[in-house]
């Protein structure tokens, strides 16, 4: 188990911190909780914490095709947009869903001078090795 939440938890650093968005830096990423659901089998529950500096970002990017994913901004604001809808700031305190395979184009702290946070928690295949597709690879 511990294994798996240290794999799981490069593969989500690696996918997000080595690329930002154009000219933004990158930001940090997290697993902070990973545990099977005992009465889903074959389903898993990830907590991944989300970290954007002033002006951060993380490039366009998709999810496994079984992940469902609840985020919620603990900090700061968050630009979002997922699968062509306008983009949307989300304040500190407020959330939004991603449906399985989903297309996430924006991911981007809102402010240029103060820091965002948010936790996204995933239900997602417990096999699931990697959580972060950048788009184009």
């Amino acid at each position: 188990m511990f294994t798996r939440f240290l794999t799981a938890a490069a593969f989500a650093a690696l996918s997000i911190n080595t690329a930002s968005a154009g000219d933004r830096p990158a930001g940090k990423v997290t697993v902070v909780f990973d545990h099977a659901l005992p009465n889903v089998p074959g389903k898993s529950m990830r907590g991944v914490l989300v970290e954007y500096g002033p002006g951060g970002g993380s490039p366009a990017h998709t999810h496994p095709k079984s992940a469902f994913i609840y985020a919620t901004v603990l900090e700061g604001a968050i630009r979002s947009s997922v699968n062509g809808s306008p983009e949307k700031v989300y304040k500190a305190g407020e959330n939004f869903y991603e449906e399985p395979g989903s297309h996430h184009e924006v991911s981007a702290n809102a402010s240029d001078t103060e820091p965002a946070r948010l936790l996204a928690v995933f239900v997602v295949d417990t096999d699931e090795k990697e959580l972060v597709t950048p788009v184009g690879q």
